[in-house]
């Protein structure tokens, strides 16, 4: 059973996306997304998180969140994302995984939620 009353407004958008570097493209793809991180970070004011993580199998995880519909539309349509696409193109060993998710606290505020 879900409580409403739990919840972050709807709008919220949280974003997971999880990449496979090519072994040999590794340092390519993360100063990609490291300069994708940066242009995201300086010039999409919506965005309230861009941060990347590796794990121990070599995925890189990307976790985002935007304040709303129209701050992610404009994360879709931004430079940030574009030059990213276009740098990665060939570089990856699987599909990129991109999970787009709402909110949906549990437990405390503070430790409830992104």
């Amino acid at each position: 059973m879900s409580s409403s009353k739990n919840k972050e407004p709807d709008t919220v958008i949280v974003i997971v996306a999880t990449l496979f570097p090519a072994s040999e493209h590794r340092d390519e793809v993360i100063a990609a997304l490291e300069t994708a991180a940066a242009k995201v970070q300086a010039a999409e004011d919506g965005t309230q998180l861009y941060a990347m993580h590796e794990g121990p199998d070599g995925r890189i995880v990307l976790i985002e969140k935007y304040a709303d519909d129209a701050a992610f539309s404009a994360h879709r349509g931004g430079a940030g994302l574009a030059g990213l696409v276009t740098a990665l193109d060939g570089k990856l060993s699987a599909p990129m995984d991109v999970q787009v998710l709402t909110p949906h606290p549990a437990g405390s505020e503070e430790k409830g939620t992104l």
